[in-house]
């Protein structure tokens, strides 16, 4: 305010303050807005003459979510978390061009239009697989747009994609598709494996009744061997069985001279475990020595007379 003292022109001022992380420029009635911008700490001012305009110069976090289109033609919505912040050297510009609240007219129509831009480039399932790839061409063309109205971006990330629930059901039928497909392949090859193992068990059967055949030909002992072989198996079992059983030699195949039932031996596949044991000559029994005669008893003397 301009006061006249002794003819000498006086002017009053005032203080104004700016807080940590902000910035002020002045508006003027007579020459409008300033270039200058003022820091942190306390600055002056011609009361009525000027204004402070503040700006907030940290980083705002933002969350923008805009449904776009895939190049499959699938409703895709995304979820994008910008970090943004104004120019400091340019805060003339952006009160002249914008105003205070830059955030609000300038982010939610550049973020629309990028995403719409680079989604449209991808698949739907490309979209989950090439997630970092298109998180990086968003932030790069968001941070080259965002020049242009002197806004710095600090980070952009994608937060969260989702589909139409149409989409989602649809992808869930293809994935349950593909596991059957994998099951009845699966199936199909061990139905294989199975069939060529019988063809493995019925050749290998062939040839050991071959050998078996070649075996009782040159050797007609053998049938006596696998006989006892039978015998001592069958007494094994029925030996730690709790049930009493009292069987015959003919039963327990035990007449190892009876060659009429060599043929019957050939139902029993048990190995030679003791071959070495049974092929050796068994030793006849030595004769039982006859008891001694037990001799007479001695007469018992009368009894004396009393």
């Amino acid at each position: 305010i301009l006061r006249s003292f002794k003819n000498k022109a006086v002017v009053s001022t005032q203080s104004t303050g700016v807080e940590g992380g902000h910035r002020s420029i002045l508006f003027s009635r007579l020459g409008g807005l300033q270039e200058k911008v003022y820091k942190e700490g306390l600055n002056f001012k011609v009361p009525w003459l000027h204004t402070p305009i503040i700006y907030d110069i940290r980083a705002t976090p933002r969350r923008i979510t805009s449904p776009t289109g895939s190049k499959d033609l699938q409703t895709i919505n995304i979820s994008l978390r910008v970090l943004s912040r104004p120019d400091p050297v340019k805060l003339t510009n952006i009160a002249r061009r914008l105003g205070l609240d830059f955030n609000d007219r300038v982010l939610p129509s550049i973020v629309n239009e990028i995403l719409k831009s680079v989604v449209a480039q991808f698949n739907a399932s490309q979209l989950i697989t090439q997630r970092q790839m298109v998180s990086d061409m968003v932030r790069e063309q968001l941070v080259e747009r965002a020049r242009d109205f002197d806004i710095i971006l600090e980070d952009v990330a994608i937060t969260d994609v989702s589909f139409t629930p149409q989409y989602t059901a649809a992808v869930e039928a293809k994935q349950i598709a593909q596991q059957e497909a994998q099951r009845s392949a699966f199936l199909v090859e061990k139905a294989g494996q199975e069939r060529q193992q019988k063809i493995v068990q019925a050749e290998g059967e062939a040839r050991a009744a071959l050998m078996l055949g070649e075996a009782i030909a040159n050797n007609p002992g053998f049938l006596k061997l696998r006989r006892i072989q039978a015998a001592r198996h069958i007494a094994g079992t029925m030996a730690k069985s709790q049930n009493k059983t009292y069987l015959s030699s003919d039963s327990l195949f035990l007449n190892i001279r009876d060659t009429e039932r060599d043929e019957k031996l050939f139902s029993f596949g048990l190995e030679p475990e003791f071959e070495a044991a049974t092929t050796a000559p068994i030793p006849e029994a030595a004769p039982i020595p006859e008891a001694a005669p037990i001799p007479e008893a001695a007469p018992i003397p009368e009894a004396a007379a009393i």
